[in-house]
């Protein structure tokens, strides 16, 4: 009798200035149940020691494969591995997050099981307060086996609702839908959320497990979400319009989904607002109050306020100098935001998990 052979994955990740951090990444990987993968460590012109690091690992490990190239970012670095991938399925990751050990056991039964072309898992943020003390939020939705598109496309603002459909690593991707459809990371920050957006666009064979593997870690000063983004809320609003172009494909226009797409838009509003109040910001008091005063009074924000219910007190009260579209009460209450976020990150992260 033949030995059954289990599918192989390929594993992509993008390496950038985390030379304290991708040892464990690396490590926990190899920590996996299952061990049939290629790991593909894509050094993106790091200026540190991760590049190195990569190499010393790659050298006692023969499944592990260490790109080299010019700083591209991070959907470049991403691009450039799946042009050599093998595997059967994909696997992304961060290289300074890590993974628990029955990770990828789990999805890939799971995707076996129910022929999956997307395997959603639950994830964990943990958020350090300290340099060994961390708060913990634990992100997943009750599992489900979607067998074509419509059943998926009905439930997905549930998934919505709990991240689950915006970033790679808490998914399991069958590789010949992705090559099939042509599919890559576009060359944009935050290019992990227009990549989701293009699978799940047409995809019919979805499970979701309410298991939590993955850790994204917040923690670096200088990560992508400290970081003060001149140009976030134009992002957002693209951002906006993909969701709306999306539901509109899909045919799906009920309360749940609509409600869904206006709290989403005006928690992330307040995000916005917060952007400029960010100590790192440079614009002036003038410009930073015909900004929120655009933000506050579009159309796209009065049609969100009129839809989204708000699942918390505190949130519900955020929301009131928006609703009375008063620039500086505004600024005021982002103010305070601001001060709490770079102050006390535990609070801030404990509000923000209540929100």
């Amino acid at each position: 009798m033949n030995k059954k052979v289990e599918p192989l994955i390929s594993i992509i990740v993008p390496v950038y200035k985390v030379e304290g951090y991708v040892g464990r990444a690396i490590e926990s990987i190899q920590a996996q149940t299952y061990g049939n993968y290629e790991l593909f460590l894509v050094d993106d012109g790091s200026p540190d020691k991760s590049g190195a690091i990569c190499d010393e690992y790659a050298a006692k490990d023969g499944r592990i494969r260490v790109i080299h190239q010019k700083n591209a970012g991070a959907p470049a670095a991403r691009n450039a591995a799946m042009e050599l991938a093998q595997g059967d399925y994909y696997y992304f990751m961060d290289s300074d997050d890590w993974a628990e050990p029955e990770m990828l056991s789990d999805m890939v039964a799971l995707a076996l099981r129910d022929d999956a072309q997307l395997v959603v898992a639950g994830f964990y943020i943990d958020t350090y307060y300290s340099e060994t003390e961390f708060l913990r939020d634990t992100m997943s939705v009750a599992p489900a086996v979607y067998s074509d598109a419509a059943s998926f496309r009905k439930d997905a603002y549930r998934l919505f609702d709990k991240n689950q459909l915006y970033t790679p690593w808490n998914k399991l991707w069958l590789r010949s839908y992705i090559e099939e459809h042509g599919l890559r990371f576009p060359s944009t920050f935050w290019d992990d959320f227009p990549f989701v957006l293009s699978v799940i666009r047409d995809v019919e064979r979805v499970t979701v497990t309410d298991k939590a593997y993955y850790h994204f870690i917040r923690k670096r000063e200088e990560s992508e979400t400290a970081a003060y983004r001149p140009q976030m809320y134009d992002k957002r609003e693209e951002e906006h319009g993909w969701m709306k172009e999306l539901y509109a494909h899909w045919g799906v226009d009920d309360e749940n989904s609509r409600e869904l797409l206006g709290r989403r838009y005006v928690e992330r509003l307040v995000g916005c607002v917060e952007n400029l109040t960010n100590k790192k910001c440079t614009l002036s008091r003038k410009e930073k109050r015909a900004q929120v005063k655009q933000m506050i009074t579009s159309s796209n924000t009065r049609e969100a306020l009129a839809a989204a219910k708000p699942r918390s007190k505190m949130m519900k009260l955020m929301l009131v100098p928006i609703r009375l579209k008063n620039v500086t009460l505004t600024l005021l209450q982002s103010s305070v935001i601001s001060r709490v976020k770079r102050k006390n990150t535990r609070l801030f992260a404990s509000l923000k998990a209540k929100r």
